[in-house]
């Protein structure tokens, strides 16, 4: 299956909700008019573009039809797709693993499939050839060292880890320790998604990022947050309180496959201005696709 494929496969439910309704829109029109915009725009929210993003695509389509006089349905249809694009292009989507050691930290809420995405993204970087180590960060979860150890069997990456309840800090510090004298290419570090409150969690990042910086100042380091896609606006929510205390720098939406509202995921790069670097369609490690916006777009519509 392509890569195209792939994508439109995995976007099918969001896809087919959208035939129902831009879909209508886009053959059921015949001239573009007030109430064009109207569905339009009622349909990107339902989409789950959100409020201030469909507002947004509609207006700007309002005046890129005005601008290059656009008559026919169909070239509005192409039109809306460039903007589309356009609002998913916030920044580089790759990976960026410049220096030895590389570090990708991982940060989301339980449940998004955070431990999943690390592996998925270890077994993709170690057949590329790369020297993969990952991280045990999250020691309050029960058993989140033995699903990454899992992990790291399969992808053929080493892994650093202490025993349950063990100070997530110290074991970055080992694990930083480790991948120095081991000359490791990228660690994946992977970190606590709930803890007594929001506060001690957000203080635990901030301690790790520290580390993190204090002992590596030179090392590129990516803060990806992983979002499940079939939570919708709550994700944007999410989104926006890590992004306030992390830094976030790369956005991860998963199970975009068992949702028919996957225009959150432009929802998300738009509002927060992060580009989204890899998506899930799928539970195979393949599923876990590096993002291209125009394919994006190109299998949604």
């Amino acid at each position: 299956m392509g890569f195209l494929d792939k994508i439109k496969a995995g976007l099918s439910k969001t896809r087919n909700a959208l035939a129902n309704t831009l879909g209508g829109i886009f053959s059921g029109f015949s001239e573009i008019d007030d109430d064009f915009f109207e569905e339009l725009e009622e349909s990107l929210i339902l989409a789950d573009l959100g409020v201030d993003t469909a507002v947004k695509a509609t207006e700007l389509l309002r005046k890129t039809i005005k601008q290059e006089h656009i008559k026919e349905v169909a070239e509005a249809k192409e039109a809306l797709k460039r903007i589309l694009v356009e609002m998913l292009n916030v920044g580089d989507t790759e990976l960026k693993l410049d220096t030895k050691p590389s570090v990708i930290l991982v940060i989301g809420v339980n449940g998004v499939g955070k431990t999943t995405t690390i592996g998925k993204i270890a077994t993709q970087l170690v057949n590329r050839g790369k020297d993969v180590m990952l991280v045990a960060g999250d020691t309050f979860r029960a058993a989140a060292a033995d699903q990454l150890e899992i992990w790291a069997e399969r992808s053929g990456a080493s892994i650093v880890r202490q025993h349950e309840g063990a100070d997530p800090a110290s074991v970055v510090f080992d694990g930083i320790s480790a991948a120095k004298a081991r000359g490791t290419d990228v660690m994946i570090i992977d970190t606590a998604g709930r803890l007594h409150n929001k506060q001690n969690l957000m203080n635990e990042l901030g301690k790790i990022s520290r580390i993190v910086g204090r002992e590596l100042p030179d090392a590129t380091i990516e803060v990806m947050l992983v979002l499940d896609g079939t939570t919708g606006q709550n994700g944007l929510i999410q989104a926006k309180e890590f992004s306030k205390i992390a830094g976030v720098t790369a956005i991860t939406l998963t199970k975009l496959d068992g949702t028919a509202k996957g225009g959150i995921v432009i929802a998300v790069a738009d509002s927060l201005q992060i580009p989204v670097k890899f998506i899930g369609v799928g539970e195979k490690a393949d599923d876990l696709m590096p993002f291209n916006a125009q394919e994006f777009v190109e299998a949604l519509l």
